[in-house]
């Protein structure tokens, strides 16, 4: 059998992020469950399986590498189903330990939370009926588009001249909206359009990504022990593949070939 050489595994080692005695990961070791917020109804990212009735997606694997460098099990989770308006509160709050949903980072945020370095880069476009002349936001006007609450997405899409912006609970709740006829069309992250796509056959993604939208690992503010340790988390899983392999397994299908993965940063603090 071939041996793997001593220096890779001291390297590897090197790698894997450390519980140190009295730190913020210590704590949730004693407890013996990662109390995460998560979206079930993200097709993709993070969405309840209707056979198994588990969540699962790609953020859901991220947080599993989390549980797993913690708790050593990456199904020691104990999954808190929050809106994109909660994600804050539940943090600030510590109802939650972390938050892994399609959470973009930007300054505002970080005057309230922490975040990890980024894990990935999302763009918003458009979801359209499938025989709308629709190809991107300057062909809008007059049109009613639906966002959800407490998301970059919807503060964007009420800065739209000519847009009737509708706000709703959930992604799901736009994705209802858009197939009943009360929406022309949903705007949000491509990686969550790209799910309504799969659900919808008379649906599809349109336009150029008008943002930039950085996903992180939500953190408290006064937790900031966790930021190094949920980066040496996600450096370890790019490094070893299982980033790539997360990748292929929800998003390939429906946004090609997995990009280069971003590059984590450690020591970012609020």
């Amino acid at each position: 059998m071939r041996r793997r050489p001593a220096r890779r595994r001291v390297d590897e080692a090197r790698r894997q992020p450390r519980v140190t005695p009295g730190s913020t990961m210590a704590a949730v070791r004693e407890r013996g469950v990662l109390k995460v917020g998560v979206s079930s109804d993200t097709l993709l990212m993070g969405s309840r399986d209707p056979f198994t009735g588990e969540i699962e997606g790609f953020d859901i694997d991220v947080a599993r590498q989390v549980a797993a460098a913690i708790l050593g099990d990456p199904d020691k989770i104990e999954y808190r189903v929050i809106t994109s308006g909660d994600r804050e509160t539940v943090l600030a709050d510590h109802e939650v330990d972390i938050v892994v949903r399609a959470f973009t980072i930007n300054c505002e945020r970080w005057e309230n939370i922490a975040f990890s370095a980024e894990y990935y880069h999302a763009g918003q476009k458009l979801l359209v009926p499938s025989t709308s002349q629709v190809t991107g936001i300057d062909d809008l006007e007059g049109q009613r588009v639906c966002a959800p609450d407490g998301t970059t997405t919807l503060e964007r899409l009420q800065a739209w001249e000519g847009v009737e912006a509708v706000p709703a609970a959930t992604h799901t709740t736009c994705l209802v909206l858009f197939q009943q006829g009360e929406v022309d069309a949903i705007t949000g992250d491509d990686t969550v359009l790209a799910g309504f796509a799969a659900q919808d056959p008379y649906a599809r993604v349109v336009g150029d990504a008008v943002s930039d939208e950085p996903y992180g690992v939500g953190i408290p503010a006064d937790r900031p022990d966790m930021v190094p340790f949920v980066n040496g988390v996600l450096e370890r899983m790019i490094s070893s593949g299982q980033w790539a392999a997360s990748y292929e397994r929800w998003l390939g299908d429906a946004l090609g070939p997995a990009p280069a993965a971003p590059r984590p940063v450690y020591g970012r603090t609020p």
